[in-house]
C-alpha cells in the first residue's frame, strides 16, 4: 500500500502501490503539460471521499511502500488519462483487462 501526499501540509491518501505507479504518470504527463485537474478519490477507511486540485504549484509525492516496480498497463494509462481530461476530474477507474504490459523506463 503506497501513499499519496499532497502539499506541505502533508495531506494524504493510502493508494495499492499498482494503482499509485499509474496514477503518477498520468499527473506528472498532465502537470508536464500545464493542464491543472481535480483528482477525486475514496478514503478507503470509510471515512468518505476527498478532492485534491492538481496544480504544478502545489507540492506532492508518490510513496511507494513495495520494493519493485510495478508493471504498467498502457489501456489503464490511457483510461486514467481521459478521465482526467474529462468534467469529473481524475478518478480511479477499473484495470482493465488482456493488455499487454511493458516495463516503465
Amino acid at each position: 500500500m503506497g501513499r499519496f501526499i499532497y502539499d506541505a501540509s502533508g495531506n494524504s491518501v493510502e493508494i495499492e502501490d499498482r494503482t499509485l505507479a499509474h496514477l503518477r504518470i498520468v499527473v506528472m504527463n498532465k502537470l508536464r503539460r500545464s493542464e491543472a485537474f481535480m483528482f477525486d478519490v475514496d478514503m478507503g477507511d470509510g471515512s468518505g471521499r476527498r478532492s485534491f486540485w492538481m496544480h504544478p504549484s502545489v507540492p506532492m509525492q508518490f510513496h511507494f511502500y513495495g520494493g519493485r516496480q510495478p508493471r504498467i498497463n498502457r489501456m489503464w494509462v490511457e483510461d486514467l488519462m481521459q478521465a482526467a481530461s474529462g468534467p469529473n476530474g481524475l478518478t480511479i477507474v477499473p484495470e482493465p483487462a488482456d493488455d499487454p504490459v511493458v516495463e516503465e523506463g
